[in-house]
């Protein structure tokens, strides 16, 4: 793993286990362990999967799969989100500008600006999305 990477994932460590302390105080319990397949809950669409894995009345953790050539509904609402990109690409479009992602890199916004996801790669892109506050999934209904 290069240097970049070893960053990105230590800044992303740091993060998440900042909002998962923060979901714990929250949520009053000590611990908080989901095992692979334990989802809170699923929303399938053609080409795309969202899998809420951590809500509290603070925020929301997802992993979104999207199938190559997909993209997501366009979104806007209050808040925060954080996206880190565990496998393939993308491409992020908030407000009027395009990022493209890969596999390790992070990109962060507020959610009143408009916003989308597409898969820009041959293969299915896999990546995390954690908001503040946890609006996501009730705006996929």
């Amino acid at each position: 793993m290069n240097e970049r990477k070893k960053v990105l994932y230590s800044y992303l460590e740091i993060f998440i286990t900042s909002q998962l302390l923060l979901l714990l105080i929250t949520m009053g319990e000590d611990v908080v362990f989901i095992k692979k397949g334990e989802e809170k809950s699923i929303t399938k669409k053609p080409g795309k999967l969202y899998r809420l894995i951590v809500k509290s009345h603070k925020m929301e953790a997802i992993i979104a799969e999207l199938d190559p050539h997909m993209e997501s509904k366009w979104f806007q609402h209050e808040g925060e989100e954080m996206h880190f990109v565990l496998q393939g690409e993308m491409e992020y479009t908030v407000d009027e500008k395009s990022y493209k992602l890969t596999e390790g890199d992070i990109l962060w916004h507020t959610s009143m600006l408009k916003h989308q996801a597409r898969n820009i790669g041959s293969e299915k892109v896999i990546y995390i999305t954690v908001g503040t506050p946890p609006t996501f999934m009730s705006n996929m209904l």
